[in-house]
This record gives C-alpha cells, sequence and structure tokens, in this order.
C-alpha cells in the first residue's frame, strides 16, 4: 500500500506542474510540459529547494524545445527556399498538427503542444489573409507588447508580476488572497528579486521589439525569422537561468522561515479536531 504523504506529495507535485503550464501560457507559448517536472515559471518555484536546477529541464528539455522551434524554423527556411507563401503555411500547419497527433498517441501531456497548435494557427491565418510572410510574425508582436505593458503595471502598483505568478505556482491560494500576498510581498528581499525579475523580463520583450520590428518595417522575413527564432528560446532561457540565481537565496529563506509556521498551523488544526 503507497504511502499517504508521497501519495499526497505527488499530487500536489502535479497540480502546481499543471498550473505553471497555464501560467505560462498567459506569458510566452513557447515552453511546452516535460514529463513530471514544471517548465518555464513553474520551474523558478522550486527555487531555492536543491541545487540540481537545469535550465534545459526549465525550458521544457530537449524535445520541448525542439517542438517549440521547428514550426519557426520550417516557416522561414520553407519560406526563403520558395517564395511560396501558400506551400510555407501548408507545410508549417501540418507539422503543428502532427506534433499534436505525435503527443496524443504517446499518451504525454499536451497541453503545450495544444497551446503552440493555437498560436501557430494565429500567425499562419493572420500570414494567409494578410498575404505578407512577415505577419507570420505580428502576433508575436502584439504578445510581447502586451506583457510589457502588464508587467509595467504590476510594477507601478508595487505587486511585481513575477513574484505573483510565481507565488501562485507554488502555494496555489484557495483563499485568504490578503493573507497570501502579505506573506510574500512582506519578505522585503523576497520581493525585491521579484521586482528586479519582472524588470528583467519587461527588458527581454523590450528588445525583442526593438531588434525585430524594424526587420519587419523594411520586410526583410528571412532576418526576422532568424532574429526571431535566436531571441525566442535562448532568450528565454536566459531570463529563466538569471531569474533563478536572483531569486533561489530569498527564496529559500523565504521557505526555511515559513516552515515552522506551517508546522505550529498543523499543529493547532490537530488540537481542535481533537476537542
Amino acid at each position: 500500500m503507497p504511502n499517504v504523504d508521497v501519495v499526497n506529495l505527488t499530487r500536489n507535485r502535479e497540480m502546481k506542474c499543471d498550473s505553471g503550464g497555464l501560467l505560462d501560457g498567459l506569458l510566452t507559448r513557447e515552453l511546452q510540459a516535460n514529463g513530471a517536472k514544471c517548465a518555464g515559471l513553474g520551474a523558478l518555484a522550486d527555487a531555492g529547494d536543491a541545487d540540481d536546477f537545469s535550465v534545459i529541464d526549465a525550458i521544457g528539455g530537449p524535445r520541448g524545445v525542439v517542438e517549440s522551434m521547428l514550426p519557426g524554423v520550417v516557416f522561414v527556411v520553407m519560406f526563403v527556399i520558395t517564395s511560396d507563401l501558400h506551400l510555407t503555411i501548408g507545410v508549417s500547419a501540418s507539422l503543428a498538427v502532427l506534433q499534436v497527433i505525435v503527443r496524443l498517441c504517446q499518451r504525454q501531456s499536451v497541453m503545450g503542444a495544444v497551446s503552440g497548435l493555437l498560436a501557430v494557427g494565429i500567425c499562419l491565418i493572420w500570414a494567409w489573409n494578410s498575404h505578407e510572410a512577415r505577419n507570420y510574425y505580428m502576433f508575436g508582436f502584439l504578445t510581447n507588447a502586451f506583457y510589457i505593458v502588464l508587467l509595467a503595471i504590476s510594477l507601478m502598483v508595487r505587486v511585481p508580476g513575477l513574484g505573483l505568478v510565481i507565488e501562485f505556482i507554488r502555494t496555489l491560494p484557495t483563499e485568504h488572497l490578503r493573507a497570501w500576498l502579505a506573506d510574500w510581498r512582506g519578505d522585503k528581499a523576497l520581493n525585491r528579486a521579484y521586482t528586479i525579475i519582472t524588470a528583467l523580463w519587461i527588458g527581454v520583450f523590450s528588445l525583442r521589439l526593438v531588434v525585430q520590428v524594424p526587420l519587419y518595417l523594411s520586410n526583410q522575413v528571412g532576418w526576422l525569422g532568424t532574429a526571431r527564432l535566436l531571441m525566442g528560446i535562448p532568450f528565454w532561457a536566459l531570463a529563466i537561468w538569471v531569474s533563478y540565481l536572483i531569486v533561489a537565496t530569498p527564496m529559500h529563506r523565504h521557505k526555511t522561515l515559513a516552515e515552522p509556521n506551517a508546522d505550529a498551523m498543523d499543529d493547532n488544526n490537530e488540537t481542535e479536531e481533537q476537542h
């Protein structure tokens, strides 16, 4: 008979990974689930717990990276070689659908693949309707601009967006939201770290626009596609790694201080149940 604590721990881990996938989908479509490990911001929720942090695992593993980049690679290579927009769109769409089918056949998580399919579908439809290959990248510009505005607003109201997402993944609050916010925002070191990485990610999204929008305006599809690929997963991996370095120590201290309080609350609950 399995140990109850182990079963509960496993279930909690799965819930956190699922939530991480949903929230990463809000911020980016570039990452995909990889087995039982969390990817993207879900990986940062475990910062400070161990010294075996892996950037590769955090960005979805080798398979996740390949599946995320492949549609974009195929699109830019096909268009540069053939200059046939309809053929390029057809091949890219077929590849995106095939990725989902393969995951379904292998009975693996399809959340990342499906979200990626929807995003690629939007990009392809935009290019198809406009009859311009460069508009394949328009959706990416809009989402990057949206993230910049959203994260900037979070800094203005002093609730750093990255901290909000990471803490949501880490603790999954279901009630007492004010106490939940006060818990991590009241930790000055942790809140400062979340503020820094939120500003860092604003910089990442802004740099993408600064480099890629001029290429879009000059209709240099080949260079635009190349810049998009180089500033996609590689930039994301760098942001995840630097964010981990900044957050790991204050989060470890925060978790260490929180453990005695959690144990005390559990003891009080057990005492009340006995009475």
